[in-house]
């Protein structure tokens, strides 16, 4: 007991007096030091006394599907900062492989008592993945807000960019230059976002021949687009910017420069996609916009205002960089 004090004292600022007034529910404290004594409480892992469990922590978790992938740092980045800005702290939650799930992860936050959650890239996206740990979530009424497409029966507020729209520009962009033989790498088959760009691709007259699947990952990238240049491919639209990468390096394993040989276009605009060689073209996610959106979604929740289960669509936009040129005549 005497260590919690002290932990939570100088994690607060406070003396360990006014810690134990806090935690044994004694008046004289005021109720900002109040909540920042039961905020460190849950930071540090340290459960709750009993009668102060009724109030939910200023806390929100925050789940990524993985850290490797620039763009969901950089999410993490943008809404973490906006939830401080109201008041909150984030809990980062990354799924490992053979790790912590995601369903796990939602059972620990529970515990924790925080005050809301928001996912990105999680296994709402995913049409064949277990969903009963956002039923949970619904039946505590726990507020939550889902980061790009999700599954249709999920009846949470969503922020997504436009699909329909990222695929009609990248197609475009690549039929002005010349291109007919366009292909695309895609999420597995039940990645709602990759859903939607294919029936974007399919409504547009684009080839169902030329699509592949692939992990995102640099090799699942490699490995989906050295099949698409051996049907000769001149352009490659991409469901991330990682895959690009991945298709720009099979491109060359098998001889072709880029752009000279194949284009190739990208999605998210993740950290560093213009130090790249070639710098990426790729169609740009508005991250600030659509966190700050999310947070403010929650925050609503939390305060108890009535937010319908919509979801709001974000416009993205086309940077052209130098991975994309003319095709060849």
């Amino acid at each position: 007991m005497t260590r919690r004090l002290a932990e939570v004292a100088k994690k607060v600022g406070v003396s360990e007096a006014t810690v134990s007034r806090v935690l044994n529910g004694k008046p004289g404290v005021s109720d900002a030091t109040r909540e920042a004594v039961l905020t460190a409480l849950d930071v540090l892992g340290y459960e709750r006394p009993t009668q102060l469990r009724g109030d939910r922590a200023r806390l929100v978790g925050l789940v990524l599907p993985e850290l490797q992938n620039p763009i969901f740092p950089a999410f993490a980045e943008v809404v973490g900062g906006a939830l401080a800005q109201q008041g909150f702290t984030s809990v980062l939650c990354t799924r490992t492989v053979g790790g912590v799930s995601e369903a796990d992860y939602v059972d620990l936050l529970l515990q924790q008592q925080v005050s809301g959650v928001v996912f990105a890239g999680g296994l709402y996206a995913q049409a064949d993945a277990s969903h009963g740990h956002y039923e949970l979530l619904h039946e505590r009424k726990l507020p939550a807000v889902l980061i790009n497409a999700a599954v249709q029966h999920l009846d949470f507020p969503q922020v997504s960019c436009d699909d329909v729209v990222a695929a009609e520009m990248a197609v475009a962009h690549l039929r002005a230059l010349g291109h007919e033989r366009i292909g695309m790498v895609l999420g597995p088959k039940d990645h709602m976002p990759s859903r939607r760009k294919l029936e974007t691709f399919r409504g547009v007259g684009g080839d169902e021949e030329l699509v592949e699947r692939a992990m995102f990952s640099l090799e699942g990238g490699h490995a989906a687009a050295a099949r698409l240049v051996k049907r000769g491919v001149t352009g490659v639209i991409c469901a991330s910017d990682i895959l690009a990468l991945g298709t720009i390096r099979a491109a060359r394993r098998a001889g072709l420069a880029v752009p000279a040989d194949i284009s190739v276009i990208g999605f998210d605009d993740s950290a560093l996609m213009n130090c790249t060689e070639p710098p990426l073209t790729t169609v740009r996610q508005p991250i600030d916009a659509m966190g700050r959106a999310a947070v403010d979604l929650l925050v609503a929740q939390i305060d108890k205002a009535v937010v319908p289960a919509d979801e709001l669509l974000f416009e993205p936009e086309l940077v052209v960089r130098a991975s994309t040129t003319r095709a060849r005549p």
